[in-house]
């Protein structure tokens, strides 16, 4: 074996390792970028997963942004599940049933639940009502009509102010 990367074959013609290298740089370049897709498409199911979730510790934050060792738990189980086949709506469906509709973030939109969800527009539309009243009314409310001033007493104040002009 000569230079680096070089070598002899059977025939002493001079053969290089440049064409094998740049092979073998592609097979684990793509096995470094195909396999984390796989990986990652079940990472962003539970993170959307655990978004919707409420930290049964924490009560304020979502699974997904709870440091809890329980939400840590639940994330897991949410990953195992998914890895699994099951489906995310199953997935949501088995913590709804083991904590009940509390562990949601934002409720279903059916029964008394849709009010949560309704609730918020019609207090903007009556509030948009009322305010259009309130402007329409103000708005025809007739102008005072100016006062009536004696003609003596105005020609009195013109004359006092004269003389302080002067």
């Amino acid at each position: 074996m000569g230079r680096r990367g070089r070598e002899l074959d059977c025939n002493g013609s001079i053969r290089t390792h440049r064409g094998s290298r740049l092979i073998l740089a592609l097979v684990v370049l793509s096995m470094v970028v195909v396999l984390p897709l796989g990986a990652s498409s079940t990472e962003e199911q539970v993170r959307q997963l655990a978004a919707e979730l409420r930290c049964p510790v924490c009560q304020g934050l979502s699974v997904a942004d709870s440091p809890s060792k329980m939400a840590n738990q639940m994330r897991d189980l949410i990953r195992e599940r998914l890895e699994a086949g099951e489906s995310p709506e199953a997935v949501k469906a088995y913590f709804v049933e083991r904590y009940g509709e509390w562990i949601l973030l934002a409720p279903k939109k059916e029964g008394f639940n849709l009010l949560v969800w309704v609730f918020p527009f019609l207090g903007l539309a009556g509030g948009a009502v009322v305010l259009f009243v309130v402007i329409r009314r103000w708005q025809k409310r007739p102008q005072a009509a100016p006062a009536s001033v004696d003609s003596a007493y105005l020609e009195k104040v013109r004359r006092e102010m004269a003389q302080d002009q002067s």
